[in-house]
């Protein structure tokens, strides 16, 4: 199976990445045999068990650590799948070029099981290598661009379990020679899990940008991500609405197909910004699926200027950039939302208690 791996799928999934047991054992992913004790625990037992809390609990939140060269980290985000999120993305890095041309714009895809960047920005091929052995990334339309879709065949699926996503998405934070930018844009999947996770607690995240369309299902999610953005302490800078309405090229009669104004009362309730609008339109569409996306190819259109206004509302939202040598500020404090806990609290009461309570050892484990 390893030989037939290619040269990135081993870096991305084994380069300085071990499990071993407790007694030093090499644990093969998938292979090792799982004990589930129950009650009977003795004395030492107990004892061990306890100290192993004590262990975990004292190592906290992982240490953020900026990007090397990146001044400030926007991600794009979505409850829900097919919002129109990486179409968003590839536009409001443009924007944020096309309004300042001084300023220097990376796009980041960390979607590992459905990457679309490499087909938006119409990029193809691996990545080359530097002397320190960092990944280079490719540049169009004057982006700098990595997806996990440039190291992978284009109809390959990727079949990983959690910890081979995980170690992935370290190699594409860590292992990329992005040069000085000032704004690095990050598509991120659907959902509101381990990845969204993950790059919030290993890098300062400058604010999140939420994605829905105006239909009820999609508010929905877009509530949850917004709301996990904010239990990390990462600022939300406001709401897209997506697809917002469609206006017929013939009669120029407009429709509300899925919906009026959703994201609009959702943005009152979560008390947030709308950041714009964006209608549907067969244009947007046609230009991403080519690898011409609108604001370059369509720089006068409508729809173009609205991606470019929500480009400027963006920045306007954005706090000072981290300065060399600042620290990130503390991601215990108590959460904005109303009726929650502090993220501390939650890491106490809510994550610990699912690795804990289940008194799960691999085989090899020692006291």
């Amino acid at each position: 199976m390893l030989r037939a791996m290619g040269c990135w799928q081993r870096l991305l999934l084994f380069g300085g990445v071990t499990l071993r047991g407790g007694g030093g054992a090499g644990v093969p992913l998938g292979g090792s045999r799982v004990l589930v004790c129950g009650r009977q625990l003795s004395g030492a037992d107990s004892e061990a068990l306890k100290q192993r809390r004590a262990q975990i609990m004292s190592r906290g939140l992982p240490k953020q650590k900026p990007i090397e060269g990146v001044k400030q980290v926007i991600v794009v985000a979505s409850g829900k799948g097919g919002v129109g999120k990486s179409t968003t993305a590839v536009n409001l890095a443009l924007g944020l070029a096309a309004n300042d041309s001084s300023k220097a714009v990376g796009l980041l895809d960390v979607d590992v099981y459905g990457p679309s960047i490499p087909k938006m920005m119409n990029l193809k091929g691996n990545p080359e290598l530097s002397q320190n052995n960092l990944m280079r990334p490719l540049l169009n339309y004057g982006i700098a661009c990595m997806s996990m879709g440039f190291l992978i065949e284009e109809t390959a699926p990727v079949v990983w379990r959690g910890l081979m996503v995980m170690s992935a998405i370290e190699k594409l934070l860590r292992q990329v020679d992005w040069g000085p930018l000032d704004y690095l844009v990050v598509d991120t999947p659907p959902g509101t899990g381990d990845v969204q996770l993950s790059i919030s607690q290993n890098i300062p995240i400058s604010g999140a940008v939420i994605v829905s369309t105006p239909q009820d299902i999609a508010l929905v999610d877009a509530h949850k991500g917004a709301e996990m953005f904010r239990k990390v302490h990462v600022p939300v800078l406001g709401l897209i609405q997506n697809m917002s309405v469609f206006q017929c090229p013939k009669c120029k009669h407009r429709t509300h197909i899925f919906g009026a104004d959703g994201a609009r009362r959702l943005a009152q309730t979560l008390d947030l910004d709308i950041l714009g609008d964006i209608p549907l339109h067969l244009n947007i569409r046609e230009t991403s699926d080519t690898g011409q996306p609108i604001v370059f190819s369509q720089p006068e259109s409508d729809e173009a200027k609205a991606y470019l206004r929500i480009a400027a509302e963006v920045v306007r939202r954005l706090p000072p950039p981290l300065k060399k040598g600042d620290v990130p500020g503390p991601r215990d404090q108590t959460s904005k939302i109303r009726g929650s806990r502090s993220y501390a609290d939650e890491t106490k009461y809510g994550l610990l208690r699912i690795l804990i309570k289940p008194l799960i050892f691999t085989e090899g484990y020692s006291h």
